[in-house]
């Protein structure tokens, strides 16, 4: 009885997934959470290497030197370069993931024409293996089977949702995007002080906007706020604490 109460409170999606019938909207049950996720851990990941990278190039050319124009070379130089990175490194990640994940599709494809009744069999018994009865479980993939089978075995036996590949090119931009958001501000907040006000003005904005995308990428993740920020601020102050020493002991040297 259990079982079956919770098939009528829950019900199933196409692709073989249990889901609330309106219990709980704010839950992201839906299969567009994992394209979601991708687009905030790029976007994220972008914006905190674009602030952190670029703050520990220009704070450790303003500890070697007190000239704008090295620092501001040093900064867009530091931006350019990161931004292409950035995009290539997720275009490249996610291009094989995209193809890993079609040649599963492919080949899931071809034994469902091969052998139907072997895939309905196990798609029967990764349903009991989540822990419904027998008869349910063949009730349930018979039916998810008549209605869409390639897409209940994508979903239920490799966990893709065929539907919502990846997008390398949107990875790719997205990370360029921020990164190249989250230069700009230590470029300025290095520039725009006095002298003697640079490096500790851009190390509190840094920081300021470290605490921001922490809070800002665990809030839209559903994850614990100060564990994030937490983590940003200290990964940045030691970043600049390590440039601006290197910046300190190179400049000095020179001089």
């Amino acid at each position: 009885m259990a079982r079956l109460s919770l098939l009528v409170t829950c019900g199933f999606d196409v692709y073989g997934r249990i889901v609330a019938n309106e219990t709980h909207p704010s839950e992201p049950h839906a299969g567009s959470v994992s394209s979601k996720l991708n687009w905030l851990r790029a976007g994220v990941l972008g914006a905190n290497d674009g602030i952190v990278s670029t703050a520990g190039i220009v704070v450790g050319v303003a500890a070697a030197t007190v000239e704008r124009a090295p620092i501001l070379t040093a900064g867009i130089a530091g931006l350019a370069a990161g931004a292409v990175s950035m995009a290539l490194g997720e275009y490249v990640s996610v291009s094989t993931q995209r193809d890993t994940e079609r040649a599963l599709l492919h080949k899931e494809r071809g034994e469902l024409r091969d052998d139907p009744e072997a895939e309905l069999d196990e798609l029967a018994s990764l349903y009991e293996a989540k822990g419904l009865s027998t008869a349910t479980a063949r009730t349930v993939a018979e039916e998810l089977t008549e209605h869409d089978a390639f897409a209940a075995h994508a979903e239920v036996e490799l966990g893709i949702d065929p539907h919502e590949l990846t997008n390398p090119w949107h990875a790719a931009l997205s990370s360029a995007l921020a990164f190249t958001i989250g230069a700009i501000l230590p470029i300025i907040a290095i520039l725009v002080p006095p002298t003697t006000w640079r490096i500790p003005v851009t190390v509190v904005a840094v920081l300021l906007a470290l605490v921001l995308t922490g809070a800002v990428s665990a809030g839209m993740g559903g994850a614990p706020k100060n564990r994030a920020v937490l983590r940003n601020v200290i990964g940045g102050g030691l970043a600049l604490g390590t440039t601006y020493l290197i910046g300190l002991l190179v400049g000095t040297a020179i001089n």
